[in-house]
């Protein structure tokens, strides 16, 4: 990982969802690419610490004022460097993080109106409550494919990969006139999504970021992605929802709206999970500065570290009995 501060507040700090209808002409008009698709191209960062849904005190507001925003900053300063509760070794203190700041809006989700995820089916109930149960057993973890893919430094699947939380939440775009790509500097997952009408692949093939197929809806790129693996699922209400399984559709909408500012958001389908579809929105802001290999398992004593200390608390409650 690697640590951008300033970078991080300046491209958070004062971000709003929509630009005034002036700006936006003038991105569509000067941001282009040689043969004339809107230019998305650079290295971007959506990093903030703007909660997934609305808090409710904030109940029925969809943006903050200055005053409210600072004091949400001071606070999360104020508590980045509280100690971990009984129990728990905690996990980095504030120095390795790299949240940004608050933005103006009061949550990601943007629909429904309220602000929050909607409600989720029983199945899903189901499945997060045995999840629960596995996670919370003595025996956990009884073999390294108990511990989560993301865990485990292979993928956040979508649309983790593409949402913000703690640390190096960059993305370097690049275009061609048939492709466009994402590189996520988070866990190097690469994003190569054709333009050229084809169709998806085969609904057998399932893969950690599904298959993703991409047009101009006008100066916006519209990406539908599909064929996405159960294998990688995981929800956590929080600043990273990973997937929510195979059945999930997702739709996103990347539109420059000025020269510092990509106006990004995702629409969730999954009838599955969810009792109706979502979209969340966070804006992603220009970062001068390359994107830098992400070594997530050098080093990484995690999940060995993980399977002894479940081990060694079996053999002292064997040798309690």
């Amino acid at each position: 990982m690697r640590y951008r501060w300033l970078a991080s507040s300046a491209a958070a700090a004062g971000v709003a969802v929509l630009a005034l209808a002036p700006v936006a002409a003038q991105a569509q008009d000067t941001f282009r690419t040689p043969w004339g698709d809107p230019d998305l191209q650079g290295t971007w960062t959506n990093t903030t610490t703007t909660p997934m849904e609305r808090p409710e005190e904030l109940a029925g507001r969809d943006t903050l004022t200055a005053e409210e925003r600072a004091e949400l900053d001071a606070e999360a300063i104020r508590n980045a460097d509280r100690p971990p509760p009984p129990g728990s070794t905690g996990a980095y203190n504030d120095f390795w993080f790299e949240r940004g700041v608050r933005s103006e809006q009061t949550a990601w989700v943007v629909d429904p109106p309220d602000g929050r995820l909607p409600a989720i089916t029983e199945k899903e109930r189901t499945r997060m409550a045995e999840m629960a149960v596995v996670r919370n057993s003595d025996e956990y973890p009884t073999h390294w494919e108990d511990v989560n893919i993301y865990e485990r430094c292979i993928s956040r699947g979508m649309p983790g990969t593409m949402m913000p939380g703690f640390y190096n939440h960059n993305y370097l775009i690049l275009q061609t006139p048939g492709q466009v790509v994402i590189r996520a500097e988070m866990v190097h997952d690469t994003r190569v999504i054709p333009l050229d009408d084809r169709p998806h692949i085969d609904p057998s093939i399932r893969q950690w970021l599904g298959d993703s197929r991409g047009w101009w809806d006008g100066d916006t790129l519209v990406v539908e992605t599909r064929n996405l693996t159960d294998k990688l699922w995981e929800r956590r209400f929080s600043n990273t929802v990973y997937g929510t399984g195979e059945h999930m559709h997702l739709v996103e909408r990347f539109t420059r709206v000025d020269a510092d500012t990509i106006d990004y958001r995702f629409t969730v389908n999954d009838p599955t999970t969810f009792r109706r579809p979502w979209t969340a929105a966070t804006p992603m802001e220009t970062l001068a500065e390359p994107i830098y290999e992400y070594a997530c398992h050098e080093g990484n004593y995690a999940i060995v570290n993980m399977l002894s200390g479940a081990r060694a608390r079996e053999q002292e409650q064997a040798a309690s009995r």
